[in-house]
């Protein structure tokens, strides 16, 4: 036993001789390492990842910061340059290392207020930049559609940070509702439908022309006399003009049964023959009122085709209410 003891003894002075030796400076030898290796710059928006922005849709400009620093021993003794540019390739690097999809911001929905700054000698920044984006009206960037805007600098004498080197905006434009007004239908027209309930709904409910009556008490309700249709159902409505359309409503048949829509699919046309696919959604099973801007985007539509690819609880649809903003 006591052997064991005079043994646990020496190696614990050992270890600590060991841990005494390296620790002591004089023991360690840096390489060197020259002042100019730790002096660089960078975009401090990059510093924490992703710069993310719901912008809301309207008239007025929105603006961005973005700009330069200065990173190492005191302050840089002369002027630095710096550019910046929008990097288009960033964009692809970036989508591929997160696996998304990200569009560039299309070009004349934004606008850099400058490609060139100085962080002044004595200083460590440059001045705040501003990139101004449009989110309404000619070139804006499309409602609810998430872009990417990588921003990237270069500059001289002094190097970049490569991590920091680019800010990645990741944007896109959120609508209010409240900014939206249904249309009149007055004039709307159903000029097709997969099939509808002619018969067994009685006189005032089960057809088409139903979903437009202004009542939420009747309803459109796919065929189930005589045969029974299975999913996608769909109707076709005329606008009878040419209108932007930014979403569209539904109001559930007012009863506690099934077949009320789950996923829906829009479709728009200008001359009833070419559609463009408006994007694809999930309603609630529900008797209220639900709006939905329409998911890929604002579009300039006569011609509206809603098509039910599944409904709750039931093979069959039906819709008491359908209005477009």
């Amino acid at each position: 036993m006591k052997t064991q003891h005079i043994i646990k003894l020496t190696g614990i002075i050992a270890f600590a001789q060991s841990v005494f030796l390296f620790g002591c400076k004089d023991n360690v030898v840096l390489p060197y390492q020259p002042i100019d290796s730790y002096t660089q710059i960078y975009m401090p928006e990059a510093v924490n990842g992703p710069v993310v922005k719901t912008l809301k849709i309207t008239d007025s400009v929105q603006t961005l910061i973005y700009g330069a620093n200065y990173g190492g021993q005191g302050y840089p003794g002369n002027d630095i340059s710096v550019n910046f540019a929008v990097n288009e390739a960033k964009a692809d690097s970036f989508n591929v290392a997160n696996k998304t999809d990200y569009p560039l911001l299309p070009v004349g929905s934004y606008t850099l207020s400058s490609n060139a700054a100085i962080i002044p000698k004595g200083k460590v920044s440059t001045a705040p930049l501003t990139i101004s984006i449009k989110t309404n009206g000619t070139g804006a960037m499309d409602a609810l559609k998430t872009y990417i805007l990588p921003v990237s600098i270069s500059g001289s004498p002094v190097k970049v940070r490569e991590a920091l080197r680019t800010t990645f905006y990741i944007l896109k434009a959120q609508p209010d509702f409240n900014d939206y007004s249904n249309y009149d239908r007055a004039k709307w027209e159903i000029i097709g439908f997969s099939s509808q309930e002619a018969n067994g709904e009685g006189p005032n409910n089960g057809r088409a022309v139903f979903a437009l009556d202004g009542s939420i008490d009747t309803f459109w309700h796919t065929q189930w006399s005589g045969a029974s249709p299975v999913p996608p159902h769909y109707i076709i409505i005329d606008m009878k003009e040419v209108k932007n359309l930014h979403g569209v409503s539904f109001v559930g048949r007012q009863s506690d049964g099934g077949g009320k829509p789950n996923e829906v699919n829009i479709q728009v046309s200008l001359d009833n023959t070419t559609w463009t696919d408006a994007g694809t959604f999930n309603l609630l099973n529900n008797k209220d009122l639900q709006k939905q801007f329409l998911p890929n985007g604002f579009k300039s539509a006569r011609y509206i085709k809603v098509i039910i690819n599944s409904a709750y609880n039931g093979s069959y649809t039906q819709i008491a209410e359908f209005n477009a903003f």
